[in-house]
């Protein structure tokens, strides 16, 4: 039969795999958002990350971290409690490779050390590696949030931190005295109270050393019970307050953290969420009895940018495979980036994905000056707004994507599934849309300066754009109506957000993005399909999104 038709068994109008491409210098949006708030020198730095991002290696290892998911072991073959979470090859790959490049809290050092743009540098970084693959970005996103906190107080600081900064990935249950590198969780919410973690129930009970204390409660959600340290709320003689808690005490034995069970979940399964219990397990007091909350907040804002990044990345990684397919598939008589309808989907998850990265980049520019308060002010507005908006625009965003593909990007070996099954995550993680858009109106709220830090933002662009004006303007408009703020908090979170990622890209990003996304996204009926878009130049669009060959 195969003699009969010839190339029976070839596959052809195939798109080639995208492998082979730098993640970081194939992708317009990000470094010119790493020139724009630092230099030129911080792509050249992370070309070799995005390099090996981009190899056929590394997306081999991400399948197969998600293929293999994590096991518990709860006792050894003695009988013996242990605890224990087994991950397969593929997850301390990536591991090593994250830490190995300082996406984790290496940033913090840097920063002491001068270095003027750590956290930007660290920020593109995480964006570019998590497009390999994203559960790993977990335990790494805690270790990089959990240094601001653990400076509450300088003793323990000085223990814990360098071997959270440092480029070693050292897994294994050991004493912190014996590794090279170091990892930390954190445990906050509870089954009765999730995100009102002041309800939480888990006491802790001064021992007869100083500053130490017994735990004993339930954590509802501990991602990663392999790392080394963990940052915990319970509740104090003097109220709700923060512990620090070590895998293994400072003599070598384990800390009494039994591993309940792995959470099965929707996606992230390369990564091992737990339930835990704590029965008198020890653990040191972070800051002030009373405090837990603010003491942990700067943690809480730290994985919050994280899920902007995280999120972000996804949609990045989405667009690259969406416009990489339509590049090199043909159909009904050529290829489909030249169809007019396929030009305006892509060209529109293409201004989606570049509004996020360009305000992902520029919250992270704002970390690095933790001096001026107008950046202060504005990551304090911002993070929350960012943590709504591109968070929730994530899962329409990819499953359009994965449309592009048709078929193809139904099947698990796309990767593409995956992408999809991770795209609500972000969302749900360090506070759900609810929160963060009362968390908004909290801060409005409280802290004047941060709508002052909005409006100086945003009016960067005054002028630019005439939509854009006009929805500023009808934005304020909206504070104005005291009576409909909490059932309307989502509305105006959304309309603040976006018009910060309309002010980065009047003035930042090519005409073309800027009049797409003015004219889909701002004062209009915009309902969120993708594909609607009815100005700017599309073709132009796409082509500075695709992946180059």
């Amino acid at each position: 039969m195969s003699d009969l038709v010839p190339g029976l068994r070839a596959a052809t109008n195939q798109p080639p795999a995208l492998v082979g491409h730098n993640v970081v210098t194939a992708d317009l949006a990000l470094t010119e958002a790493l020139v724009r708030h630092g230099s030129a020198d911080l792509v050249d730095d992370l070309a070799p990350l995005g390099a090996e991002a981009g190899t056929a290696e590394a997306r081999e290892h991400g399948m197969l971290a998600n293929k293999h998911h994590p096991e518990l072991t709860p006792y050894d073959r003695f009988g013996h409690r242990i605890d224990e979470v087994e991950f397969h090859p593929s997850w301390h790959w990536l591991m090593e490779r994250a830490v190995g490049h300082g996406l984790q809290a290496a940033p913090w050092e840097q920063q002491e050390a001068g270095a003027p743009h750590a956290h930007l540098r660290r920020a593109a970084g995480f964006f570019a590696w998590s497009q390999t693959e994203p559960g790993h970005g977990c335990p790494i996103s805690m270790t990089y949030a959990a240094v601001p906190a653990l400076r509450a107080d300088e003793a323990i600081a000085k223990e814990w931190a360098p071997l959270l900064a440092a480029r070693s990935y050292d897994p294994g249950v050991r004493a912190r005295s014996t590794k090279t590198g170091a990892l930390a969780g954190m445990g906050m919410t509870e089954k009765q109270g999730g995100s009102d973690v002041r309800a939480n129930l888990t006491s802790a009970r001064p021992t007869a050393e100083d500053g130490w204390y017994a735990l004993h409660g339930h954590k509802w959600f501990t991602s990663a019970p392999m790392n080394d340290v963990f940052l915990v709320l319970a509740q104090a003689e003097g109220g709700m307050t923060c512990f620090l808690v070590p895998r293994v005490l400072d003599d070598g034995t384990r800390n009494r953290i039994d591993v309940v069970r792995l959470k099965d979940k929707l996606g992230n399964r390369s990564n091992a969420s737990s339930e835990l219990e704590l029965d008198g397990t020890l653990a040191q007091r972070l800051g002030d009895e009373g405090r837990g909350v603010r003491t942990i907040i700067e943690m809480v804002a730290a994985t919050r940018l994280d899920c902007v990044l995280g999120s972000a990345a996804l949609m990045r990684h989405a667009l690259a495979e969406a416009s990489w397919h339509v590049a090199h598939r043909s159909a009904f008589g050529g290829l489909l980036v030249d169809k007019p309808l396929m030009q305006n989907v892509v060209a529109d998850l293409a201004v989606e994905s570049e509004a996020a990265t360009a305000l992902a980049m520029r919250l992270a520019s704002a970390v690095d000056r933790p001096d001026d308060p107008h950046e202060v002010a504005l990551r304090r507005i911002a993070l929350p707004l960012a943590k709504f908006w591109v968070c929730k625009r994530t899962p329409a965003m990819v499953a359009e994507a994965l449309e592009c593909l048709g078929g193809n990007g139904y099947v698990e070996e796309s990767g593409l599934p995956l992408m999809f099954r991770e795209s609500p995550l972000n969302s749900i993680w360090e506070g759900s849309g609810n929160v963060n858009a009362l968390d908004v109106l909290r801060a409005l709220g409280r802290e004047p300066e941060v709508l002052q830090a909005w409006i100086t933002e945003v009016g960067a662009a005054r002028g630019g754009d005439s939509r854009l004006d006009r929805a500023v303007d009808d934005t304020l408009a909206l504070l104005g109506d005291s009576g409909t703020l909490e059932s309307g908090a989502r509305r105006l979170a959304g309309q603040m957000a976006a018009c910060l990622q309309g002010s980065l890209l009047v003035r930042f990003a090519p005409a073309e993005v800027a009049d797409a996304f003015c004219g889909s996204r701002l004062g209009t009926t915009y309902g969120g399909t993708f594909g609607m878009l009815t100005s700017g130049s599309l073709r132009d669009v796409v082509e500075r999104a695709t992946p180059a060959s």
